[in-house]
This record gives structure tokens, sequence and C-alpha cells, in this order.
């Protein structure tokens, strides 16, 4: 299917403590079409972690078959995993994961770095996605000159100048407060709009009421696949 993002086909994953096997993902299959804006949910220990990590290619399956815009990543080494990554996915971390000594442009422009993009490209590009997160006049403060808020904006921006396949992110606004979680929700909503695929990992209900789609997941399997309802009037 041309528009198919992601294509997840009974994937499990078994982890081994001591004696005991882990049962994270017990079989889930799902499919994601391009400009899906999709929240994964479910309490802890549902395996919701461990499917971000297979989505982002930070991990490998231990059954099934994983295709992400057309390559299947579920047998791949680990540096074309690492390739797949840069090239594929923007991730947006709970902890902002921004380098202290870097200003909020560098920070932004560094998955440019990693593909091998010229320098002039790179500050094009980088400007680019920073007026689009609304940080046009803070490019040249660092991290810790920037609110929590401000230091999120430039994790969006880095994961939107590769123009990724998808955008990945793991509890976004875990570390802000209610109105700023909001605002960066907002942003997250404008994003998509202009065409970008989105997927949420959060136990918030409010903040997987954004998305358009909610998968909740429990004891390592698939329970509920339903188109959010409240934002379909909406729209």
């Amino acid at each position: 299917m041309q528009n198919q993002v992601i294509a997840i086909d009974n994937i499990t994953k078994f982890y081994h403590v001591g004696t005991e096997t882990v049962k994270a993902l017990q079989g889930v299959s799902i499919s994601i079409n391009r400009g899906e804006y999709v929240a994964i949910m479910g309490p802890s220990g549902s395996g919701k972690s461990t499917l971000m990590n297979m989505i982002g290619a930070l991990d490998t399956p231990t059954g099934g078959q994983y295709v992400l815009n057309g390559t299947d990543v579920s047998r791949l080494s680990d540096d074309s995993l690492a390739e797949i990554r840069n090239k594929e996915i923007g991730f947006v971390f709970q902890t902002f994961n921004l380098l202290p000594r870097y200003t909020a442009l560098e920070n932004a422009m560094l998955p440019l770095i990693y593909a091998g993009f010229p320098k002039s490209e790179r500050i094009k590009l980088g400007e680019e996605v920073m007026e689009k997160v609304g940080l046009t006049d803070r490019m040249q403060h660092k991290p810790n000159e920037m609110s929590g808020g401000q230091r999120q904006r430039v994790a969006v921006a880095r994961a939107l100048v590769n123009k990724p396949s998808i955008i990945l992110a793991d509890e976004p606004t875990g570390n802000l407060d209610s109105k700023t979680s909001v605002d960066i929700m907002r942003l997250f909503d404008e994003i998509h709009k202009a065409g970008n695929t989105i997927i949420v990992v959060t136990h918030e209900e409010d903040i997987a009421q954004h998305a358009h789609r909610i998968i909740r997941l429990r004891d390592g399997l698939v329970e509920t696949d339903t188109i959010n309802e409240s934002i379909e009037t909406i729209a």
C-alpha cells in the first residue's frame, strides 16, 4: 500500500531476565498511513515503551515483521538501524535530550550533520524549522537559557529538520507544566495539519485526545484501536 508508512505484522519481543522470560509484546499487528496522528497508550507493563522502541528502530523484534516506509527493518544490523533512524524518524523525548554546549540552532541541525548535509544547507534548514516552532529569536540561546517549553520546541525542530517519515514523541509533555503542555500539543496539531505523520506514546488521556486515532495496549497485545470520534466531529 503506497500510503502506508508503517506496517507491523505479528511482532513479538521476549526478554530473558534470569531464568524468567518476559513477553513484552505477544503478537502486535498495526498499520499506520502517511499523515495519520496516532496515540499509543497503556498502563505500565503494557508493552507501549517496547513498541515505541520497535517503531523507532531502537530495538529489533524477537519475531514478526516491521516495514517502515518500504524497508523491512526487522532484521537490520545496528549500523543500518542507525541510518534508518536518522533518515526516517524524528524523535521527541520527555527529557528533551539537547546538548548543553550547543545553541538551539546547532541542536536543531544535529541530524543534518549525521546525514552529511553541507554547512550552508544545514543552517538554512535549521533556521526554517526554528521559525516553524516559533523560536526565531532564540536560535543563539543555549538550553540552560531557555524555558522547558522552549527546549521542547527545539527538540521538535530537531525532529522535523530531516523531513522524516514519522515524528515519534515519547511522553512529550511529561516534564512540562499544564499550560506549557497545552502549547506543545498545539504545536503538534499544527505540524500534523502541515502533513506530518505523528505517533505519540503517552499515559495521559488528555494528551492522547489530540490524536485522531488511539491504540491501547494491555499485556503486550493491542486491546483497542479506535478512531477518536471527538476529533472527527470537530474536523
